[in-house]
């Protein structure tokens, strides 16, 4: 079981006992990470058994053990890859030399930047989804709300250890820190601008899981690249649980498209309100949360073009996406990548070198992958026999980051006034009727195998549970 000892305080793969001085500063910081889940973490949880997965080995075929568990007891612990002793730079301008096993010098404030972003994430969306719990459309989808919120706080834990073993004093506040801003505050806020969104409903729960995860996808698989070994062993095992995320996101779109389809066909109709009084969400009113949810997540990616991102990149902190399994010389330096520009309010594409567009290449790749889910929620209603397709907006449209910002475009990519903007932007981003129509639906569900009216069951239960499987334990 990769040396994992659970009569640990805190289970972990990294030999923690065999540094008193770390292990003592850990076990400092959890009390106030257990307080932070008391106050922040999922609302009126604290007492219920939950049907979780825990990591019990990071080897493929044995690193999730299920089992009842109150989520306070969850054992949040730190997990890294087994490490490869061969492992050397593959990109960027230390291409062949070892590895670093120490943050080196240079790179140590870049890189603890870049931890303390993606751990201020992790959090941020266990608070985003507090309340979802008292809403939930089946004891079913409580319970992965659940599994993506524990997770979500393992994930903050893996970012913490590396600060207080890796950064020293600097690395010890930061981990403070990520316990003292939140989600939406207006003193102290989240770091990243879709992480202060609310996530009101399970609509907005599916897309954020579908959308917003992916990003961390592929952020983590840019990391999970990096010259600093122990970052990069770290995202490889986050990306594991990431996986489930996205599935629960994915999932659950396609069984309300699913239910919808079905009620379009037995009312024999298209319409919104009628659709809406038989108390299922429709079609038009997903389109704008998937058109809101994919313009929010690809300004996470930042500036298409960015001297940080040649730097980080350059330097060997973040890889792209895949970067072992790409054909060229992996230093770039002569390479050019075509972004969007406006010019004489047109829409263009120019070239500009890839090293400073490679937040844009990682938000392509992303996209590419994003599309392609889509695809399959298509599947749904195509097998249903309706003819209603979902799409992905330009990627221009509703941007508030980079050259993009507060240029009026369209979903099919038009160039607006303001005017033009004002006139349809309720037809293309949620409204507030929207979203309290889509409020309305939220009616908590939580006899085992019943689901809300307004999506359909899964085709399967969890770890091969049936669907009727009591999977929350209210006590």
């Amino acid at each position: 079981m990769s040396g994992i000892n659970y009569s640990e305080k805190i289970p972990n793969n990294v030999n923690l006992s065999s540094d008193r001085t770390l292990q003592r500063a850990l076990e400092h910081w959890q009390p106030n990470y257990l307080q932070w889940w008391q106050d922040m973490g999922p609302e009126a949880s604290q007492n219920m058994d939950v049907y979780l997965r825990t990591a019990v080995s990071v080897q493929p075929d044995g690193w999730a053990h299920f089992d009842h568990v109150k989520m306070p007891d969850y054992r949040w612990g730190i997990f890294l890859t087994p490490q490869d002793g061969q492992r050397k730079v593959h990109f960027g301008e230390h291409i062949g030399q070892d590895v670093w096993q120490e943050a080196p010098g240079e790179h140590r404030a870049n890189l603890r930047r870049i931890i303390v972003t993606q751990g201020d994430t992790e959090p941020a969306s266990v608070e985003q989804q507090r309340h979802l719990g008292l809403t939930a459309p089946s004891m079913y989808d409580l319970r992965n709300l659940f599994q993506v919120n524990v997770e979500e706080g393992r994930h903050l834990w893996a970012m913490v250890y590396l600060l207080h073993r890796y950064f020293g004093r600097d690395g010890r506040e930061e981990a403070d820190a990520l316990l003292q801003r939140n989600s939406g505050s207006e003193d102290s806020p989240r770091i990243l601008g879709a992480f202060n969104e609310k996530t009101p409903d399970w609509l907005a729960f599916y897309m954020f899981t579908y959308f917003t995860d992916r990003d961390g996808k592929f952020q983590l698989s840019a990391l999970s690249e990096s010259n600093f070994d122990p970052l990069a062993r770290t995202t490889k095992f986050m990306l594991t649980e990431e996986a489930h995320h996205m599935f629960v996101g994915e999932s659950g779109v396609s069984r309300v498209l699913q239910r919808t389809a079905q009620v379009m066909n037995e009312l024999k109709t298209d319409d919104p309100e009628a659709l809406r009084k038989a108390g299922v969400i429709d079609l038009p009113t997903i389109q704008r949360y998937i058109n809101f949810h994919y313009s929010v997540t690809i300004d996470l990616f930042g500036a298409d073009q960015s001297s940080n991102a040649a730097i980080f990149y350059s330097s060997g902190l973040k890889g792209r996406y895949e970067e072992s399994k790409r054909n060229d010389d992996h230093q770039l330096k002569n390479d050019t990548y075509r972004i969007l520009d406006v010019q004489n309010g047109e829409l263009r594409e120019i070239e500009v070198p890839m090293l400073n567009a490679l937040n844009e290449v990682l938000r392509d790749d992303f996209i590419k992958d994003t599309v392609a889910g889509v695809g399959r929620w298509n599947k749904v209603l195509e097998k249903a026999g309706i003819d209603f397709r979902l799409t992905v907006p330009h990627k221009a449209f509703n941007r508030q980051i980079g050259t993009l910002a507060g240029i009026r475009v369209s979903p099919d990519g038009q160039v607006l006034t303001e005017d033009q903007w004002k006139n349809h932007v309720n037809d293309w981003l949620p409204t507030p009727e929207d979203r309290a129509f889509v409020a309305s639906l939220m009616g908590r569900v939580v006899e085992p195998g019943k689901f809300a009216n307004w999506i359909a069951p899964p085709v399967m239960g969890i770890n091969r549970q049936p669907i009727n499987f009591e999977y929350v334990r209210f006590n």
